[in-house]
C-alpha cells in the first residue's frame, strides 16, 4: 500500500521561500510519477509540478515556473517541493498525489493522495 505524508507547511511572507516534504512508502521509484496540487476552499485542486521516476523529467504549472521546484530523495522515499518568490497567489493546501502512469497536471489522474499541508503567503 502506497502512503504519501506531506510537511513543511507555514506562513512566510510575499516573496519568500518554504519547501514541502512529500514522505512516500510503499512505492517503486524505477517508474510512475509523484506530483504536487494546491487547492482552495471551493476551488478546483491544481496541479502545479510533476516528477516523471522513469524518465526523470519535470513538469510544471505555467504559473509557478522559475519559482518551484520538485526534486526526489531516493535514498530517504522522500519527494521535494521547493518553492521560492512565493506571491499571496499562492496562499492554499499543498498535496503530493501518486499514479503509476506518466505525468499529468490534471487531479483525476491521481488516485493516491497524502493528507495535505497548508501554505499562507501574507502581503
Amino acid at each position: 500500500q502506497v502512503l504519501l505524508v506531506e510537511s513543511g507547511g507555514g506562513s512566510v511572507p510575499s516573496g519568500g521561500s518554504l519547501r514541502l516534504s512529500c514522505i512516500v512508502s510503499g512505492y517503486t521509484y524505477n517508474s510512475g510519477c509523484m506530483a504536487g496540487f494546491r487547492q482552495l476552499p471551493a476551488k478546483e485542486r491544481e496541479g502545479v509540478a510533476a516528477f516523471d521516476f522513469g524518465a526523470g523529467s519535470t513538469l510544471y504549472a505555467d504559473s509557478v515556473k522559475g519559482r518551484f521546484s520538485i526534486s526526489q530523495d531516493t535514498a530517504n522515499n522522500i519527494v521535494y517541493l521547493q518553492m521560492t518568490s512565493l506571491d499571496p497567489e499562492d496562499t492554499a493546501m499543498y498535496y503530493c498525489a501518486a499514479r503509476s502512469g506518466s505525468c499529468y497536471l490534471a487531479a483525476s489522474w491521481y488516485v493516491i493522495w497524502g493528507q495535505g499541508t497548508l501554505v499562507t503567503v501574507s502581503s
